[in-house]
């Protein structure tokens, strides 16, 4: 027995010692693989580092250069072949494929990390084997005419197997028949005049409306507003081929007679069952019945098709600025077609939850890891997307090439970490941004300098385009001045774009502030992140509301490399543009972000406010006054002229004060989210630039105080209507306030400062 007790006494020792011994081995070989954790660099390092790299911040241009020189338009080419040689459509196993070769060229290229993030997201399809149609039926209900499945293949390689025919995403399934009605574009303006001055009333008819001068789904809920009980949408060619039928795709731009324009129609971005939060597996979803969503059958046709209601059509002949160009056809209000005939619309659309791929790719940073410049993308497509969205696919994955090869050469390493990220279903309402902010709002917002979004590369070859963030202005003028343009044009990019679309109000070309229309709007709209949108474009002065293959089976490669770019210098310029904007916002020692520009916008946009509405409100009885704006912008303005000399005269070399000012600039645009949201659109919270929602004319700073005045126009109870004005001038000051602070020196929270000048310097 006591043998047994000393043998068991003896096997707890070896344990014990074998424990310990393996512990402090553990703690050794885990100090030598890992001594930068366990030894953290000392102040004085720190110090060293950031002195290094204020001497390297003097750019002269090598670097630049480098990049310039290394892009290549044949990988972009080569990856655009790749891409489009099938349709990928949001939700399916080819969107599934194409985010994989995505993460395997990352990979491949030598990125730091590259990851697939997946949201199972509520995505509509149309029925291959119950196809949608819009029908004539003759007065005994007998068909005299369909319209077509599917675009007619003009090219070899037009039609592949797997193909999606024309749809509207989200459209009520449904079978509607009545008299038809032509609403022009379907805006609200266009139904009011059908009504009060045309003498045609909407309600139980189905409407027909061609595409242009606004969003399809906004198309379709005015329809259901005015009492439609389905609509039907075309591109006509007054629009889409305005040169004539004759003189279109394969060989030119524009629109052929068999087109048709695909896209959603919904109001709301973001998965709609699961809005405001991420659609993970784990997150409560409400109900389709309860979702916002489509409330009547939708169908986009050809004007091949079209023509064939149009001609038909009783009533009066519309207004001059309503015909349209189809040829031999003079287009009139309905409601109906000649003979008792009638319109019959059958739409068998399905919903269905499907996963959806955003691809992340990384490459760290080495002074600030935690600061991210975004470079994002969509990689979905109605059919095959050459243009929309390939073509920005194909120039972010030669920019990440690019600066991986120079990475793992050794030539050069961002200060900043930057994030590659390819978007899932995009075109079905901005699904794969909107569900990855939702996810990571909490991480992103706070270490995000900048996003850079491009959607299209490519739509047109007439000049550079941008849409921006105010205080990113500045930057995207200096960066087109060190990008050749391409061949065709000469001089730089800065040069053309100057050239072909100045500002009335200085020599600079125009940027247009940025709104919504891509990934960014989740960025800009809901977290304040700020952002660019750029590509190249046709020539806007033509007037056409998009380029005219938009959506339709016609965007293929054999367009972009026959047609359109087929050298592809275009997208080798924009690509180029599109990298040394990231370069600049990762590298730049000062974020290269101006206040003071941002000021002066708004400014602009106060001044048109006043122009239209100061009169107005000063007749009440307890007249509205601009005082408290003009306050806060005069603070706001103050605070960015003093943030930008603090920085002009501070220590650069001061790693923590440099830090400090950064965060500040970087801040800037978070200041102006109302968390609340704007009326109606809660997950617009951008106060200075959210669009109108109602006052669609109106597109500067503040739209909702632009909105809310036009309701006190139409306002059973006036008083009510201007309250809500009050309510949205105060927040307008409020978030001009918070940007004022936002910029202003720490003690700041310690000092009553007013906009007084004398005040603000003492």
């Amino acid at each position: 027995m006591g043998n047994k007790r000393q043998s068991t006494y003896f096997l707890l020792a070896i344990v014990v010692i074998a424990t310990i011994v393996s512990l402090v081995i553990g703690i050794l070989i885990g100090r030598s693989l890992n001594r930068d954790s366990v030894s953290p660099p000392s102040n004085d390092e720190i110090y060293q580092r950031w002195r290094e790299a204020v001497e390297e911040d003097e750019d002269d241009g090598s670097l630049t250069k480098m990049i310039i020189d290394e892009m290549n338009p044949e990988n972009i080419k080569e990856s655009l072949r790749y891409l489009t040689s099938r349709a990928h459509l949001g939700g399916t196993d080819e969107e599934k494929e194409n985010a994989e070769y995505v993460k395997g060229q990352w990979d491949d290229q030598g990125l730091d990390s590259s990851r697939i993030v997946k949201y199972n997201i509520l995505l509509s399809y149309p029925r291959k084997d119950q196809p949608n149609h819009a029908y004539i039926l003759s007065e005994d209900n007998s068909e005299l005419f369909k319209t077509a499945v599917e675009e007619t293949e003009l090219v070899p390689g037009d039609t592949l197997d797997n193909a999606v025919p024309p749809f509207n995403a989200y459209a009520k399934a449904g079978v509607v028949e009545g008299d038809l009605v032509y609403a022009n574009y379907a805006r609200a303006t266009d139904f009011e005049q059908l009504q009060t001055e045309l003498g045609v009333n909407c309600s139980g008819k189905i409407v027909i409306a061609r595409y242009g001068k606004g969003f399809r789904g906004e198309k379709a809920k005015q329809a259901h507003l005015y009492g439609a009980i389905g609509l039907i949408l075309y591109s006509d060619p007054a629009d889409y081929a305005i040169y004539g039928v004759d003189q279109v795709y394969p060989d030119t731009v524009f629109l052929p007679s068999t087109g048709v324009q695909r896209g959603n129609i919904i109001t709301e971005q973001g998965d709609p069952l699961t809005q405001g939060y991420p659609a993970k597996d784990y997150m409560f979803r409400i109900s389709e019945e309860d979702a916002i969503l489509p409330k009547i059958p939708v169908q986009p046709i050809s004007y091949k098709d079209a023509e064939e209601f149009i001609k038909l059509m009783d009533g009066t002949e519309v207004p001059d600025d309503w015909q349209g160009a189809i040829p031999g056809v003079t287009y009139k209000t309905g409601p109906g077609l000649s003979g008792n005939r009638k319109v019959k619309l059958e739409v068998n659309n399905f919903n269905e939850i499907r996963p959806v791929h955003n691809v992340v790719g990384i490459i760290k940073g080495t002074l600030e890891p935690d600061r991210y410049v975004i470079i994002g993308n969509h990689r979905d497509a109605w059919n095959y997307g050459a243009l929309d969205p390939s073509s920005g696919t194909a120039a972010m994955l030669e920019i990440s090439r690019t600066f991986a090869k120079l990475v793992k050469e050794g030539h050069w390493r961002p200060r900043r970490s930057i994030l590659f990220i390819s978007w899932g279903a995009e075109e079905y309402g901005i699904m794969g941004a909107y569900e990855w902010i939702e996810e990571f709002a909490k991480t992103v917002s706070p270490r995000t300098i900048a996003y850079l979004n491009v959607d299209i590369a490519v739509s047109g070859n007439h000049a550079f385009r941008a849409r921006s963030s105010p205080s990113l202005f500045d930057m995207i003028y200096e960066a087109t001045q060190k990008i050749p343009d391409t061949p065709d044009h000469g001089g730089t990019v800065f040069d053309t774009w100057l050239a072909r679309n100045p500002r009335e109000d200085a020599d600079l070309p125009v940027v247009s502030t940025i709104r919504t229309g891509s990934d960014f709007r989740p960025f800009i709209m809901v977290t304040g992140i700020p952002s660019i949108d750029i590509r190249y474009e046709r020539n806007m002065s033509l007037g056409t509301p998009s380029y005219p293959l938009y959506h339709t089976m016609y965007e293929t490669f054999h367009f972009v490399s026959a047609v359109l770019d087929p050298t592809f210098q275009y997208h080798l310029a924009l690509a180029r543009v599109w990298a040394e904007l990231a370069r600049s916002l990762s590298d730049a020692h000062i974020v290269p972000i101006n206040c003071s520009a941002y000021a002066e916008r708004i400014k602009s946009g106060v001044d048109q406010l006043k122009d239209l509405y100061e009169d107005k409100m000063a007749v009440r009885p307890e007249p509205i006054t601009f005082a408290a704006i003009d306050e806060q912008l005069q603070k706001f303005t103050m605070a960015a002229a003093d943030l930008h000399k603090r920085i002009e005269n501070m220590d650069k070399s001061d790693p923590f004060a440099v830090r400090a000012v950064n965060d500040q600039l970087m801040l800037l645009e978070r200041a102006f989210i109302e968390p609340q949201g704007m009326p109606g659109k809660p997950y617009h919270r951008h106060a200075v630039f959210s669009p109108a929602n109602i006052n669609k004319a109106y597109r500067d700073a503040f739209a909702v105080i632009a909105d809310k005045m036009l309701e006190v126009e139409r306002a059973d109870d006036p008083e009510l209507a201007w309250k809500e004005v009050e309510r949205y001038m105060a927040i307008a000051a409020f978030v001009l306030d918070s940007a004022a602070t936002t910029l202003m020196e720490v003690d700041i929270l310690a000092k009553d400062v007013s906009s007084d000048e004398s005040r603000y310097n003492s």
